[in-house]
Protein backbone atom coordinates (compact mmCIF):
# COMPACT_ATOMS: atom_id res chain seq x y z
CA UNK A 1 0.00 0.00 0.00
CA UNK A 2 1.19 3.51 -0.76
CA UNK A 3 0.74 6.33 1.72
CA UNK A 4 -0.03 9.02 -0.83
CA UNK A 5 -3.76 9.37 -1.17
CA UNK A 6 -4.48 6.48 1.20
CA UNK A 7 -7.54 6.96 3.42
CA UNK A 8 -6.57 5.86 6.92
CA UNK A 9 -8.44 5.71 10.21
CA UNK A 10 -6.08 6.11 13.16
CA UNK A 11 -7.61 5.15 16.54
CA UNK A 12 -5.29 6.26 19.31
CA UNK A 13 -4.27 9.42 17.47
CA UNK A 14 -4.33 11.40 20.72
CA UNK A 15 -1.50 9.27 22.15
CA UNK A 16 2.22 9.90 21.67
CA UNK A 17 2.88 7.25 19.03
CA UNK A 18 -0.48 7.69 17.33
CA UNK A 19 0.04 11.45 17.01
CA UNK A 20 3.56 11.00 15.63
CA UNK A 21 2.31 8.41 13.14
CA UNK A 22 -0.48 10.76 12.06
CA UNK A 23 2.02 13.53 11.34
CA UNK A 24 4.24 11.16 9.34
CA UNK A 25 1.36 9.76 7.31
CA UNK A 26 0.11 13.27 6.57
CA UNK A 27 3.58 14.27 5.41
CA UNK A 28 3.53 11.26 3.06
CA UNK A 29 0.24 12.38 1.53
CA UNK A 30 -2.27 10.19 3.36
CA UNK A 31 -5.79 11.37 4.14
CA UNK A 32 -6.57 10.78 7.79
CA UNK A 33 -9.49 10.37 10.15
CA UNK A 34 -8.33 10.73 13.76
CA UNK A 35 -9.94 9.07 16.77
CA UNK A 36 -8.95 9.21 20.41
CA UNK A 37 -9.95 9.81 24.01
CA UNK A 38 -8.62 13.34 24.55
CA UNK A 39 -10.44 16.03 22.52
CA UNK A 40 -7.77 18.67 23.14
CA UNK A 41 -5.00 16.36 21.96
CA UNK A 42 -7.05 15.36 18.92
CA UNK A 43 -7.52 19.00 18.04
CA UNK A 44 -3.75 19.56 18.15
CA UNK A 45 -3.08 16.55 15.92
CA UNK A 46 -5.81 17.65 13.53
CA UNK A 47 -4.24 21.11 13.24
CA UNK A 48 -0.91 19.45 12.41
CA UNK A 49 -2.44 17.20 9.76
CA UNK A 50 -4.33 19.64 7.57
CA UNK A 51 -7.53 19.71 9.60
CA UNK A 52 -8.15 15.95 9.58
CA UNK A 53 -11.61 15.05 10.95
CA UNK A 54 -11.69 13.87 14.56
CA UNK A 55 -13.96 11.72 16.71
CA UNK A 56 -13.80 10.89 20.39
CA UNK A 57 -14.33 7.31 21.53
CA UNK A 58 -14.08 5.42 24.81
CA UNK A 59 -12.09 2.18 24.53
CA UNK A 60 -14.29 0.71 27.23
CA UNK A 61 -17.34 1.31 25.03
CA UNK A 62 -16.92 -1.23 22.25
CA UNK A 63 -19.93 0.09 20.35
CA UNK A 64 -18.29 3.50 20.12
CA UNK A 65 -15.15 1.83 18.77
CA UNK A 66 -17.05 -0.05 16.07
CA UNK A 67 -19.14 3.00 15.16
CA UNK A 68 -15.98 5.00 14.49
CA UNK A 69 -15.25 2.93 11.37
CA UNK A 70 -18.35 3.89 9.32
CA UNK A 71 -17.92 7.47 10.52
CA UNK A 72 -14.37 7.53 9.09
CA UNK A 73 -15.45 5.85 5.86
CA UNK A 74 -18.11 8.50 5.40
CA UNK A 75 -15.77 11.39 6.15
CA UNK A 76 -13.03 10.06 3.83
CA UNK A 77 -15.31 8.57 1.17
CA UNK A 78 -13.96 5.10 1.93
CA UNK A 79 -11.12 3.52 3.89
CA UNK A 80 -7.88 1.91 2.74
CA UNK A 81 -6.46 1.12 6.17
CA UNK A 82 -7.13 1.14 9.90
CA UNK A 83 -4.14 1.40 12.23
CA UNK A 84 -5.00 0.91 15.91
CA UNK A 85 -2.58 2.47 18.40
CA UNK A 86 -4.77 2.02 21.47
CA UNK A 87 -3.44 0.57 24.71
CA UNK A 88 -2.88 0.89 28.44
CA UNK A 89 -0.15 -0.55 30.66
CA UNK A 90 -0.47 -2.42 33.94
CA UNK A 91 2.21 -3.90 36.20
CA UNK A 92 2.51 -6.05 39.29
CA UNK A 93 2.57 -9.71 40.33
CA UNK A 94 -0.46 -11.65 39.11
CA UNK A 95 -1.72 -12.24 42.65
CA UNK A 96 -1.85 -8.49 43.26
CA UNK A 97 -3.71 -7.51 40.10
CA UNK A 98 -7.44 -7.49 40.75
CA UNK A 99 -10.00 -8.91 38.37
CA UNK A 100 -11.34 -5.41 37.70
CA UNK A 101 -7.90 -4.27 36.53
CA UNK A 102 -7.47 -7.41 34.44
CA UNK A 103 -10.83 -6.76 32.79
CA UNK A 104 -9.80 -3.18 32.05
CA UNK A 105 -6.51 -4.29 30.48
CA UNK A 106 -8.20 -6.89 28.30
CA UNK A 107 -10.92 -4.50 27.20
CA UNK A 108 -8.59 -1.66 26.20
CA UNK A 109 -5.70 -3.74 24.85
CA UNK A 110 -7.61 -6.53 23.12
CA UNK A 111 -11.37 -6.08 22.79
CA UNK A 112 -11.29 -2.45 21.68
CA UNK A 113 -8.75 -3.02 18.86
CA UNK A 114 -10.72 -6.09 17.81
CA UNK A 115 -13.91 -4.02 17.66
CA UNK A 116 -12.28 -1.46 15.38
CA UNK A 117 -10.80 -4.06 13.05
CA UNK A 118 -13.87 -6.31 13.00
CA UNK A 119 -15.98 -3.35 11.94
CA UNK A 120 -13.41 -2.52 9.25
CA UNK A 121 -13.45 -5.97 7.61
CA UNK A 122 -16.37 -5.24 5.26
CA UNK A 123 -15.12 -1.71 4.58
CA UNK A 124 -11.39 -1.93 3.82
CA UNK A 125 -10.66 -3.31 0.31
CA UNK A 126 -8.53 -6.41 -0.35
CA UNK A 127 -5.48 -4.33 -1.22
CA UNK A 128 -5.76 -2.37 2.03
CA UNK A 129 -4.43 -3.07 5.52
CA UNK A 130 -5.68 -3.66 9.04
CA UNK A 131 -3.01 -3.08 11.68
CA UNK A 132 -2.69 -3.00 15.44
CA UNK A 133 0.20 -2.41 17.83
CA UNK A 134 0.85 -5.24 20.28
CA UNK A 135 4.42 -5.24 21.61
CA UNK A 136 7.46 -7.38 22.25
CA UNK A 137 5.92 -8.41 25.58
CA UNK A 138 3.96 -10.94 23.55
CA UNK A 139 7.20 -12.81 22.89
CA UNK A 140 9.05 -12.03 26.14
CA UNK A 141 6.24 -12.45 28.73
CA UNK A 142 8.24 -10.70 31.47
CA UNK A 143 7.57 -11.30 35.16
CA UNK A 144 5.42 -8.65 36.78
CA UNK A 145 3.41 -8.09 33.63
CA UNK A 146 1.24 -11.21 33.45
CA UNK A 147 -2.11 -9.54 32.85
CA UNK A 148 -0.73 -6.83 30.59
CA UNK A 149 1.14 -9.45 28.53
CA UNK A 150 -1.92 -11.70 28.37
CA UNK A 151 -4.07 -8.85 27.05
CA UNK A 152 -1.56 -8.07 24.31
CA UNK A 153 -1.11 -11.78 23.53
CA UNK A 154 -4.89 -12.13 23.18
CA UNK A 155 -4.87 -9.44 20.50
CA UNK A 156 -1.84 -11.01 18.81
CA UNK A 157 -3.54 -14.41 18.69
CA UNK A 158 -6.68 -12.88 17.24
CA UNK A 159 -4.66 -11.09 14.56
CA UNK A 160 -2.87 -14.34 13.66
CA UNK A 161 -6.15 -16.18 13.18
CA UNK A 162 -7.64 -13.28 11.23
CA UNK A 163 -4.56 -13.16 8.99
CA UNK A 164 -5.07 -16.84 8.16
CA UNK A 165 -8.74 -16.26 7.43
CA UNK A 166 -7.88 -13.40 5.07
CA UNK A 167 -4.70 -14.70 3.45
CA UNK A 168 -6.45 -15.19 0.10
CA UNK A 169 -9.08 -12.46 0.18
CA UNK A 170 -7.23 -9.63 1.98
CA UNK A 171 -6.83 -7.06 3.36
CA UNK A 172 -3.39 -7.52 4.90
CA UNK A 173 -3.53 -8.07 8.67
CA UNK A 174 -0.56 -6.64 10.56
CA UNK A 175 0.58 -7.26 14.13
CA UNK A 176 3.22 -4.61 14.85
CA UNK A 177 5.18 -5.70 17.90
CA UNK A 178 6.88 -2.49 18.88
CA UNK A 179 9.80 -2.56 21.29
CA UNK A 180 9.89 -0.51 24.48
CA UNK A 181 9.64 3.10 23.36
CA UNK A 182 10.29 6.27 25.35
CA UNK A 183 6.77 7.70 25.39
CA UNK A 184 5.98 7.82 29.10
CA UNK A 185 3.43 5.03 28.47
CA UNK A 186 4.66 2.94 31.39
CA UNK A 187 4.35 5.92 33.74
CA UNK A 188 0.62 6.09 33.00
CA UNK A 189 -0.10 2.50 34.02
CA UNK A 190 -3.50 1.71 35.53
CA UNK A 191 -1.80 -0.28 38.27
CA UNK A 192 1.68 -0.93 39.64
CA UNK A 193 5.04 0.47 38.67
CA UNK A 194 7.08 -0.45 35.64
CA UNK A 195 10.27 -2.43 36.30
CA UNK A 196 13.58 -0.79 35.59
CA UNK A 197 13.94 -0.88 31.82
CA UNK A 198 16.91 -0.15 29.57
CA UNK A 199 16.62 2.93 27.37
CA UNK A 200 13.91 2.41 24.78
CA UNK A 201 13.54 3.34 21.14
CA UNK A 202 12.66 6.89 20.22
CA UNK A 203 9.15 7.70 19.08
CA UNK A 204 10.44 8.37 15.58
CA UNK A 205 12.08 4.93 15.48
CA UNK A 206 8.79 3.36 16.51
CA UNK A 207 7.01 5.29 13.77
CA UNK A 208 9.61 4.05 11.28
CA UNK A 209 8.69 0.47 12.20
CA UNK A 210 5.00 1.19 11.87
CA UNK A 211 5.46 2.82 8.48
CA UNK A 212 7.55 -0.07 7.22
CA UNK A 213 4.92 -2.58 8.30
CA UNK A 214 2.04 -0.56 6.90
CA UNK A 215 3.53 0.40 3.55
CA UNK A 216 5.26 -2.90 2.80
CA UNK A 217 3.07 -5.45 4.57
CA UNK A 218 4.30 -9.01 4.78
CA UNK A 219 2.77 -12.06 6.47
CA UNK A 220 3.37 -12.51 10.18
CA UNK A 221 4.03 -10.17 13.08
CA UNK A 222 6.46 -7.30 12.59
CA UNK A 223 8.95 -7.15 15.45
CA UNK A 224 11.65 -4.67 16.44
CA UNK A 225 14.02 -6.21 13.90
CA UNK A 226 11.63 -5.39 11.08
Amino acid sequence: MKAEGARILLPGASGVIGAALARRLHAEGARLALAGRDPAALARVSAATGGAPTRRFDAYDLESCAATVPWAAERLDGLDAVVVCVGVAGFGPAQEVGDDIAEHLFTVNALAPMAFLRAALPVVPPEGALAAVTGVVVDAAPAGMADYTASKAALAGWLTALRRERRRSGPAVLDVRLPHTETGFADRAVTGRAPVLPPGRTVEEAVDLLMEALLAPAPGPRRASA
